[in-house]
Formats: C-alpha cells, sequence, structure tokens
C-alpha cells in the first residue's frame, strides 16, 4: 500500500495507474488527471484537489475526510459507496457518475453538476448546495433537512418521501417541483403555495 504525505503534483498525469488501497494526506494536486485511474479503497484526508480530471476514475469504497476537490470532472466516474466526510466539493461535475450508495456527511457540494444521480435515502442533512444543478436528481425518501437549497436547479427532481424541512428554498423554481409525498415545513409550503398562484395571508 503506498502512502502520500504533504506532497504537492502539478500538471501530472496519473490517468490508468494501480492506486487502490493507497493513502494520502496533506497533498496538494493542481491540473492533475487522474483518468480511468484505480482509486479503491483508498483515503484521502485533508488533500486539495484543484480542476483534477476523475473521468472514469474508479473511486469505489474510497473514504475521504476533510478533502476539497474544486472544479473536478467526476464524469463516468464510480463512485460506489464511496464515503465523503466534511468535503469540500464546490464547482465539481459529476455528469454520468455512479454515486449509489454513497455516504456524504457534511461539506460544501456548491455549484456542482449533480443532473440525474442517484441520492436516494441519502443523509444529506445541512449540506451546502448553493445553485447547485440537481435536474432530475434522485432524492427519494432523503433526508435533506437543514439543507441549503439557494438558487439551486432541482426541476424534474424526484423527492417523494424526501424529508426538506428547515432547508433553504430561496430563488428555487416550486412550480418546476414534484414535492408529492415530500415533507415540507410551514414555510415552505407557502412558497409552494405562492407559486401555484394562491394568495397567502
Amino acid at each position: 500500500m503506498y502512502q502520500y504525505m504533504d506532497r504537492e503534483y502539478t500538471e501530472t498525469d496519473f490517468s490508468g495507474s494501480d492506486l487502490r488501497e493507497g493513502e494520502l494526506r496533506g497533498c496538494t494536486f493542481i491540473r492533475c488527471r487522474f483518468r480511468g485511474t484505480r482509486l479503491e479503497e483508498s483515503h484521502t484526508y485533508a488533500c486539495r484537489f484543484i480542476e483534477c480530471d476523475f473521468t472514469n476514475a474508479q473511486l469505489n469504497a474510497s473514504v475521504h475526510t476533510g478533502s476539497a476537490f474544486t472544479n473536478c470532472r467526476f464524469n463516468g466516474a464510480n463512485l460506489f459507496v464511496a464515503k465523503l466526510e466534511e468535503c469540500k466539493m464546490v464547482g465539481s461535475d459529476f455528469t454520468e457518475a455512479n454515486m449509489d450508495g454513497m455516504t456524504i456527511r457534511g461539506g460544501d457540494w456548491s455549484y456542482t453538476l449533480l443532473r440525474h444521480v442517484n441520492l436516494a435515502k441519502q443523509n444529506l442533512r445541512g449540506i451546502r448546495f448553493l445553485e447547485a444543478d440537481l435536474y432530475s436528481a434522485g432524492l427519494e425518501k432523503a433526508d435533506l433537512r437543514d439543507a441549503d437549497f439557494t438558487r439551486a436547479n432541482l426541476a424534474k427532481a424526484k423527492l417523494g418521501g424526501a424529508d426538506l424541512r428547515g432547508a433553504a428554498m430561496e430563488g428555487v423554481d416550486f412550480k418546476a417541483l414534484d414535492v408529492k409525498g415530500a415533507r415540507l415545513d410551514t414555510g415552505q409550503a407557502i412558497l409552494l403555495a405562492r407559486s401555484l398562484g394562491a394568495k397567502v395571508n
């Protein structure tokens, strides 16, 4: 098992490498390429990945604690049963990524591209999704309490059975939401009613 500590890489190509079960601590990667890289069961702690490319990377069962993946690409990446705790994912693209069974605890997912991803039954409580694109995302039975969806795109997102109480929803287009079966608080119910043309006194 490899272990990297406090290293910095810029525009390094790790594409196709076998980095399974490795450990990264306090490392920084700037514009590095991990295309098709095998990172199954790898661990990162307080690492920074800036504008890195994880296209088609295998991140199954990987664990990331306090790491930042800013403006990274995870197109087609496999994140099956991966765990991300208090990670900063701002501006990253998860187009066609497999996020089934992921565990997400806290963190900042603002400006992320999460169209069509499956986050059903996830505990996403308190996570920041400011202006994130969650078009048609699977959020059935997810715990979304106290999350921040300010100006997020939730059009056609599947919210059946989701708990949205306490979530910030300012700027969200309620007319595009299907909230049948979702749990809303009073303020959200008022926003929904007003979006449908009702007068609420």
